[in-house]
């Protein structure tokens, strides 16, 4: 492990409303819906724990307060547990040798901006990125790598998904070939990012990430893919949360 690898930052865009969940979760935020007895942002910040990463910057949005009070819980129950919230808008939890920022980055906020508000946070020239709803075994130390080499402002992962629906091939009415379920051919985003700190120039305003900065990347030919072949789902609906509770109980998460 490099030192650049080693100080990496992990940011965690959990300030989204989950509307498609409301029906499910009611007021809980997303972060803290539950996946096998977990809130799916410990299992997401499992996943890059596990792989060595240690700094946490948590940016809140709907629910900030809720989240809050989870990880002071957790403190409370941890005999290492240490807690600050003396700077306004801010809550810094010590678990062990996790370091969790958690910072109020407004209730309307876009991607792009919840992630410019916590710059002064952000150790070393490359950080993490990832949002609180998805879930992957993919090799973070091996994507943290890849864009270093790759030596552009930013990498973004990209997955192969699964369709929601069978596909079906007709030819003059007759059908000829259905497929459940076929994985798609196309790539989609992923969810993983990485950035060296370069991006900040390109997150202005209000936008959101996945919009004009992105974009701005692709047309300088500064946004490179790294291509994850295994594992990923994410949790948009109660029917997401279903699948991932099977998922569980049958021991394929083990983050």
């Amino acid at each position: 492990m490099t030192n650049e690898e080693a100080v990496a930052t992990v940011v965690i865009l959990a300030g989204g409303r989950g509307l498609r969940l409301k029906g499910y979760a009611g007021e809980t935020p997303k972060a803290l819906v539950e996946v096998g007895g977990k809130p799916m942002i410990m299992r997401v910040a499992g996943m890059y724990s596990r792989q060595g990463f240690r700094n946490f910057i948590i940016c809140l949005g709907p629910g900030g307060e809720l989240i809050k009070k989870y990880f002071a819980g957790l403190c409370r129950a941890s005999r290492n547990g240490r807690m600050d919230g003396s700077e306004k808008g801010t809550l810094r939890v010590s678990l062990g040798k996790l370091l969790f920022v958690l910072v109020d980055t407004g209730l309307d906020s876009s991607t792009g901006r919840r992630i410019r508000m916590v710059e002064r946070l952000i150790e070393g020239d490359n950080f993490l990125v990832a949002y609180c709803d998805g879930l992957a075994d993919i090799n973070l130390r091996a994507l943290l790598r890849h864009h270093i080499l790759q030596k552009r402002v930013g990498t973004i992962t990209v997955v192969r998904p699964l369709s929601r629906f069978g596909v079906v091939e007709v030819d003059m009415g007759r059908v000829v070939s259905f497929e459940e379920k076929p994985r798609l051919p196309f790539l989609v985003n992923g969810g993983f990012f990485v950035f060296r700190r370069d991006v900040f120039r390109y997150l202005k305003g209000d936008g959101a990430l996945e919009a004009e900065p992105l974009r701005k990347l692709v047309a300088l030919g500064q946004l490179s893919a790294y291509v994850h072949r295994g594992f990923w789902a994410c949790m948009d609906t109660y029917k997401d949360v279903v699948a991932l509770e099977a998922l569980w109980r049958r021991g394929k998460l083990s983050f």
